[in-house]
């Protein structure tokens, strides 16, 4: 019989959810998460007033930046798909672009799977299209305290989506008068936010190193790539410093422990 404690990571008794209660999806799980999550959609709808300014600016009509917002829903790659914006539309180069600055979701995708794989297929990739960095963050923090509301993510990512498509309709209906977004302080206004969603995941020194990495190389970056080059290459930096730093533990543990093969050796001494 197989050594129980001897099975592979990925086990269930290696899941974030093991010896739990199972994840459940409510209409309460998707209230709180919208009430949750509304100050912080409120915030993310100015930078919306923006993005609706700049697209009308950029040559898009009305109808066609809130058809965008409504169905993008990722403002870094919305910007950069309207900077990108030309006569005529390089398919080609928008496509390529936003896939790169939007491939962190499929990070976060896959940190939400331990919890929802408890769900039906129509509740979690349906909450996954609400998916945005502020929900993200939010849900995350819910399920790693505990909490078992799946629909969470719906309700918060639900709150975002209204004020964004409400905010992208001001922006472009308005945009004529208001011009400049940055003599508001409107351009900040995504900033803001993602500095407040980073005080909240702030884990201690594990997490200051590939922060002042990311930190570093994107302000770098800003002044040698064009457009929002430097979200994609500090995000993408600081992730593998990230990464490198979690398998540290595991390579020190590695060298502490000596292996099985020098277990059986010992064994096989003793014998003699």
């Amino acid at each position: 019989m197989a050594d129980e404690s001897r099975r592979p990571v990925g086990d269930d008794e290696n899941r974030p959810t093991a010896g739990k209660q199972p994840v459940t999806f409510s209409a309460a799980g998707a209230r709180d998460g919208f009430v949750a999550c509304l100050p912080i959609a409120l915030g993310v709808a100015s930078y919306g007033v923006v993005f609706g300014v700049l697209a009308t600016q950029a040559g898009l009509s009305a109808a066609e930046a809130t058809l965008m917002s409504a169905t993008v829903l990722a403002g870094a790659a919305q910007l950069i798909a309207v900077e990108l914006w030309a006569d005529p539309v390089p398919v080609a180069a928008v496509l390529l672009t936003t896939l790169l600055v939007n491939l962190r979701y499929v990070v976060m995708g896959a940190a939400l799977r331990p919890w929802f794989e408890d769900l039906s297929a129509r509740a979690a990739y349906g909450s996954a299209f609400f998916t945005a960095d502020e929900n993200w963050a939010l849900t995350m923090r819910e399920l790693t305290d505990g909490g078992r509301r799946g629909a969470y993510l719906l309700g918060s990512g639900l709150a975002i989506w209204v004020c964004w498509i409400g905010a992208t309709v001001v922006g472009a209906t308005a945009g004529s008068g208001i011009g400049d977004p940055a003599r508001y302080g409107l351009d900040f206004v995504f900033a803001a936010v993602f500095v407040a969603i980073a005080a909240g995941l702030w884990e201690g020194p594990k997490t200051r190193r590939p922060w002042a990495v990311a930190a570093v190389t994107a302000a770098a970056s800003a002044h040698l790539l064009p457009g929002r080059w430097y979200v994609l290459v500090g995000a993408g930096v600081g992730c593998l410093v990230g990464v490198a730093a979690l398998e540290e533990p595991a390579e020190q543990a590695d060298r502490a422990d000596p292996g099985e093969g020098a277990d059986r050796t010992d064994a096989g001494d003793s014998r003699e």
